[in-house]
């Protein structure tokens, strides 16, 4: 089953020689960053796993850029998820790294962290960070430098099976973390089934990490070392080790991904699943029994209300010998016009605050002649609510992935009875400062 839009992972490959590449491909870059093929009038743009869906709109916006700038031509390259990082280290090495690239944060800021990416703040037209949604553009910077810039948003919803709620006596599914055990009891008590899924494999879905955060945790002080063992972060992991060992979490969240949360709920063993508007047309055509019984809802959150919102941005490589040019495209193609068409065309949000504007007003004006129109109406408003209340809740900060998969090992530790939580997060603690203290003296 192919994953939406921004559901998505990259392919983890074998740690030891992703590390290894990573770091080589990375001293290669920086020993001669302009040292590349000669500049010439075309510009190379690579995008994620949008094509061929996508064509028609991406090359009516390179033609209009073309247009708009004689001389000057794009070429765009539409990379696979599963392959994108081993393509990028590839070009990388060969001195072909594209101008202006399509990424996700956490592989961009590992990027930038090695001075693999272009600071765009001096290029940057006065006031452009005004045209976006303010906690999205600051989502791209690290350490004073604007590194990227955002282009499409995924807010998280919650998508609720109405029939296993009403069966376990609730009318609306829980708001707050803090309500979830009771929930989650009611519904595998009277029903069977369960009430959410959250994965707690290292390389798969951050939401765990997320919802950590959303508990009060701070994961990493000022100088990267670890934050997280305190008062917040051991009743974190005690309230996910205690769902699990007293069987109201599936046995499998320590051994399968989201994509196992998506199977649970489409065969109507699930009573809650978090996830962006976009994929409700999966489930319609899926699993149409359950999309019929599916309401959408606000996401879980912790007290303060704050929601997460996944980024998609655009990058210039430090390679580039076009920066200026690349720079120029990535601002037409993220300007609101064209943010707004991708918006209605991917059923993802935009991160300009006109296009945000445009989406949300015509979907309050929309009047969908059927159910399904009315449901996936419903949850794309959802998702525009939201997101006036969300924020990249773990920042794309060097080593994240690697901090991701400490912390979940631990917490597999503790889940499955081998050690007590508050030990599992003082072990992570020192593993990850073991880390730290290397990468970081």
């Amino acid at each position: 089953m192919r994953k939406p839009l921004l559901d998505r992972a990259f392919s983890p490959g074998r740690r030891w020689s992703r590390r290894e590449l990573l770091g080589s491909a990375l001293l290669a870059l920086l020993a001669g960053c302009g040292v590349r093929r000669s500049s010439g009038p075309e510009l190379q743009f690579w995008t994620l796993d949008l094509s061929p869906k996508f064509n028609d709109y991406l090359r009516g916006v390179i033609a209009a850029w073309e247009q708009e700038n004689p001389g000057l031509k794009v070429r765009w390259t539409d990379v696979p998820w599963g392959s994108v990082e081993r393509k990028l280290l590839a070009a990388v090495f060969a001195r072909t790294a594209p101008d202006l690239v399509n990424l996700n944060p956490l592989f961009s800021a590992n990027l930038a962290s090695k001075g693999g990416l272009m600071d765009l703040g001096p290029l940057l037209p006065p006031e452009a960070s005004a045209t976006y949604l303010p906690l999205i553009w600051q989502a791209s910077r690290q350490d004073g430098g604007q590194f990227a810039i955002p282009w499409y948003l995924t807010a998280r919803i919650s998508l609720s099976n109405s029939d296993l709620l009403t069966q376990a006596g609730y009318s609306q599914p829980p708001r707050r973390w803090e309500e979830v055990p009771a929930f989650a009891e009611a519904v595998r008590r009277r029903t069977g089934k369960y009430a959410l899924f959250v994965t707690a494999v290292p390389d798969d879905s951050a939401e765990l990490l997320e919802s950590m955060v959303q508990m009060g945790v701070t994961l990493q002080d000022q100088r990267q070392r670890a934050a997280f063992n305190s008062p917040a972060g051991r009743r974190a992991f005690a309230f996910w080790s205690d769902l699990y060992r007293r069987g109201l979490l599936p046995r499998e969240v320590v051994s399968q991904g989201y994509r196992r949360a998506v199977e649970l709920y489409q065969s109507g063993e699930l009573a809650l699943l978090s996830s962006g508007a976009e994929f409700l047309r999966s489930i319609q055509t899926n699993a149409p029994g359950i999309a019929a019984v599916t309401r959408p809802g606000p996401p879980l959150t912790g007290p303060d209300g704050l929601a997460n919102v996944a980024v998609m941005n655009l990058a210039v490589s430090r390679q580039s010998t076009k920066a200026k040019q690349a720079l120029s495209f990535a601002l037409y193609l993220t300007n609101a016009a064209n943010q707004v068409r991708f918006a209605e065309e991917a059923r993802v949000l935009p991160s300009a605050r006109q296009a945000l504007e445009r989406i949300e007003q015509g979907l309050r004006q929309q009047t969908p002649a059927n159910a399904q129109e009315r449901l996936v109406r419903q949850a794309r408003l959802q998702s525009v609510e939201t997101l006036g209340q969300a924020r990249v809740l773990v920042p794309a900060t060097p080593g994240v992935k690697r901090l991701q998969a400490i912390l979940y090992r631990q917490l597999q530790r503790a889940m499955l009875g081998q050690i007590e939580s508050d030990q599992a997060l003082a072990e992570a603690e020192r593993e990850w400062n073991v880390y730290a203290e290397a990468r970081w003296p």
